[in-house]
């Protein structure tokens, strides 16, 4: 089934069970007076009013590498100060052992101010700041100082709030971001969906501005590429270890890995169209 039928047939399942309560003021915003004409949401997608069931605690209490991977086609859900919902399909994580993993904050048990949400209960959100100003968001597992983070969305609804977060946080003028652009990171992802320090230590199951809700369509094992994560630097074993996940040929992927690809596709593992 070609993507855009198979996306349209994915939002037309959840439809039939969810409801919107902040959907009245997103249509009076793209109804706005001279208000920006361009779509609210991706052009796959059409909302209609009615509300979605939210993950659960038991969803997020599993090992950190299973985690990683049911994050995988799942969907997150960031409610604005105006009302505004915006909404990712997330394509790409990456898992953080805790304990022995040298590339985990929290290698060795140990616990500070700063990580404390990774040894909190799993669905916790562990934010940290990177260079100075940017954020990357985490989501905390099983296992004692586990987490998983969360590096890239395919921006599903609200598209143009995730440009203008996206443009506020950056000081040069700029040319205006494809979609594929949003939030194709871990940093930009935290851009667009407006997410901060403030988040730090919040509950995914109980929280109201930020929560996830079940995709329709979960990936099969041809559609997962496992491969090493990105940007770790020299972590010994823990460097080639294949921790990063990511729905192959998804083009909202911040990082491909061809060659793992090219054996996948040698092994006869076509993803699904």
């Amino acid at each position: 089934m070609p993507r855009k039928r198979k996306l349209l047939a994915q939002l037309s399942a959840l439809k039939s069970n969810t409801s919107f309560p902040q959907i009245d003021a997103l249509e009076k915003l793209n109804t706005t007076p001279g208000a920006d004409p361009s779509p609210k949401s991706s052009k796959y997608f059409v909302i209609e009013k009615k509300n979605s069931p939210q993950l659960q605690a038991d969803f997020f209490n599993q090992p950190c590498v299973s985690l990683a991977r049911s994050f995988l086609g799942q969907i997150l859900v960031r409610k604005l100060p105006d009302g505004r919902e915006l909404w990712g399909r997330i394509v790409e994580t990456e898992a953080y052992l805790g304990g022995e993993d040298e590339a985990s904050h929290s290698k060795g048990g140990k616990q500070t101010q700063r990580n404390a949400a990774m040894f909190m209960k799993p669905g916790t959100l562990y934010v940290y700041q990177i260079y100075g100003i940017y954020f990357c968001v985490n989501v905390s597992s099983q296992g004692e100082g586990a987490a998983v983070l969360l590096r890239s969305l395919e921006p599903l609804q609200g598209l143009d709030a995730m440009r203008e977060l996206r443009r506020a946080s950056r000081k040069a003028p700029t040319k205006l971001l494809k979609d594929w652009q949003l939030c194709n990171g871990p940093s930009k992802l935290c851009q667009a969906f407006g997410i901060d320090k403030a988040f730090d230590q919040r509950d995914l199951t109980q929280d109201a501005d930020i929560w996830m809700v079940p995709g329709q369509d979960p990936p099969g094992e041809q559609d997962v590429v496992a491969t090493t994560r990105i940007g770790i630097g020299n972590r010994g074993e823990w460097a080639e270890k294949p921790l990063r996940f990511y729905l192959r040929g998804n083009k909202f992927v911040s990082v491909v890995d061809k060659k793992i690809e090219r054996e996948m596709a040698a092994r006869g593992h076509s993803p699904c169209s």
